[in-house]
C-alpha cells in the first residue's frame, strides 16, 4: 500500500510566535511558514499582524515590510517586482501564485503563506529548485539546427510561424504549475511536469528547429511525458495565463503523428 503520511520532520507540531499586531485601522493577519534546518526543530507558523494602510497591495509587500518591520529573520526569494522572474512564486490562502502580483485585498480572511508544496524546503518560503533546473536543462532549451545560419542574417520565421510560439515563450518557469500538480508529487523523479513539458513543445513548435525527431524520442516514454491527466491545475494556477496541458497534449499528438 502507497504511504503518503508525511516525513516525521516536516509535520507541523510546534506553536509557532505570534507576533504583537502593528496598530492601525485596517490590521491583517499573515500565517507564515517557518522552517529552519539548521535548527533541528520542526516547521511551525508565524503570526504577524500588519496594518494594510501602512503597507503596499500585494502580498511581497507585506513580507518585505514583515521582514523589514518585524522579523529580520525571515527568508524568502524576490527580485523584480513585476512578475517577469518568477522568484517570489509561493502558495498563499491554499494557491500557487506569485508574492508580488496576489492581492492582499483578494484574499478572505488571514493570509497563510507556505512554500511551494511538495518541494524540499531550504529555509522558510524557499524551495530547493535543484532538480526542477535540472529537468529544464534535461530537454535542451536552445535552438538546435543543422543547417548553417546565414551569414550575417538572423533565422527568419514568417509571422504565421512566429504566431505559433505565443502562449509558450512567455513561460517564467516559476514552477507554480509543477508544484500544483499531483501527477509531479508523486512521480517527480520521472515525470518532467508541465512547466519543462511547456518548455519543451516551445522547441517542437519553432520552425527554426530541426531536431524535432530527436526531441520527441526524449520525450517519448511512460514517466517523461504519458504522466499528465489533464486536470487542468496547470493552467489554473499559472500567473502569466499559459497552458501547459494544452502543449503536453500537442506533443503526444505529434508523436502519435509520426507513429501512424
Amino acid at each position: 500500500m502507497a504511504e503518503f503520511t508525511l516525513p516525521k520532520n516536516s509535520k507541523i507540531t510546534k506553536k509557532g510566535r505570534t507576533y504583537k499586531a502593528e496598530e492601525g485601522k485596517r490590521q491583517k493577519r499573515f500565517k507564515v511558514y517557518r522552517y529552519d534546518p539548521d535548527s533541528g526543530a520542526n516547521p511551525r507558523y508565524d503570526t504577524y499582524t500588519i496594518d494594510l494602510d501602512k503597507c503596499g497591495p500585494m502580498v511581497l509587500d507585506a513580507i518585505i515590510k514583515i521582514k523589514n518591520e518585524i522579523d529580520p529573520t525571515l527568508t524568502f526569494r524576490r527580485s523584480c517586482r513585476e512578475g517577469i522572474c518568477g522568484s517570489c512564486a509561493m502558495n498563499m490562502d491554499g494557491k500557487n501564485g506569485l508574492a508580488c502580483t496576489t492581492a492582499i485585498e483578494d484574499i478572505k480572511g488571514d493570509v497563510q503563506i507556505t512554500p511551494l508544496p511538495h518541494m524540499e524546503v531550504v529555509k522558510d518560503l524557499v524551495p530547493d529548485m535543484t532538480h526542477f533546473y535540472a529537468q529544464y536543462a534535461s530537454i535542451q532549451p536552445w535552438l538546435k539546427s543543422a543547417t548553417p545560419e546565414p551569414s550575417g542574417k538572423e533565422r527568419l520565421q514568417s509571422p504565421d510561424d512566429r504566431a505559433k510560439l505565443d502562449g509558450l515563450y512567455e513561460c517564467i518557469l516559476c514552477a507554480c504549475c509543477s508544484t500544483s500538480c499531483p501527477s509531479y508529487w508523486w512521480n517527480s523523479d520521472r515525470f518532467l511536469g508541465p512547466a519543462i513539458l511547456l518548455q519543451a513543445y516551445r522547441w517542437l513548435a519553432d520552425s527554426r528547429d530541426e531536431a524535432t525527431g530527436e526531441r520527441l524520442d526524449q520525450l517519448e516514454d511512460p514517466f517523461r511525458l504519458y504522466r499528465c491527466h489533464t486536470i487542468m491545475n496547470c493552467a489554473n494556477v499559472c500567473p502569466k495565463g499559459l497552458n501547459p496541458a494544452k502543449a503536453i497534449a500537442e506533443t503526444k499528438k505529434l508523436i502519435a503523428e509520426r507513429a501512424a
